[in-house]
């Protein structure tokens, strides 16, 4: 898998949701292995979206097409200033339940000094964690240059989020977690998607 990660600044979110709904009825049927889009803008108008792809060649083939060269001519415009992109192909997908139903995600970026160590202590304990967090149905990890990061959570609320945030964890996931942080270069950054825009293969 390969996955997309577009960011940009937007002014009118409603015009870019209408630009991605057009994509997914009109492009996204001739996108031969593409696999699904989360996207969303913050509340003060950071836009974020992660496509996933099922190979490298199979995103090529779909930039190279020319209706997605016009069609992103023109949603390109809804942006303030540059959007930025970034390719990973070193991902590593955890799904419990239906992303796509998810009622809020939340994307974290930052960088880290041991990305090999993180993945090992995300892959510890799936059922421990899938008992603490029952409202998180899935999440996906995407590994950048010099040891960046995107990670996405899907909750099934932003309230059942919050709630989850506040309760203390038992001693062996609350280990691994201090570990987690530990590892972590600076603080991340948090994009809070309160309304996602999820879209799948039909």
């Amino acid at each position: 898998m390969i996955v997309q990660v577009i960011q940009g600044q937007v002014g009118d979110p409603d015009e870019l949701r209408a630009a991605l709904d057009r994509w997914a009825q009109e492009l996204a049927p001739g996108a031969s292995g593409w696999l699904g889009s989360t996207a969303g803008v913050t509340d003060d108008g950071k836009f974020v979206a992660i496509a996933r792809f099922e190979s490298a060649d199979a995103a090529r083939r779909n930039n190279d097409r020319p209706e997605q060269d016009q069609w992103w001519a023109e949603t390109s415009k809804l942006f303030s200033g540059e959007a930025t992109f970034r390719d990973s192909t070193d991902v590593v997908v955890d799904v419990t339940g239906d992303p796509d139903s998810a009622g809020f995600v939340q994307i974290m970026q930052g960088r880290g000094t041991d990305p090999d160590r993180a993945r090992e202590l995300m892959g510890e304990d799936p059922e421990a964690w899938a008992a603490f967090r029952p409202e998180i149905i899935a999440s996906l990890a995407a590994q950048h240059d010099g040891g960046a990061y995107t990670m996405a959570l899907y909750f099934t609320s932003e309230e059942a989020a919050r709630e989850g945030e506040r309760k203390e964890p038992p001693p062996e996931l609350k280990a691994q977690m201090e570990e987690l942080n530990a590892l972590s270069e600076g603080v991340p950054e948090f994009f809070d998607l309160k309304q996602p825009w999820l879209y799948s293969p039909r």
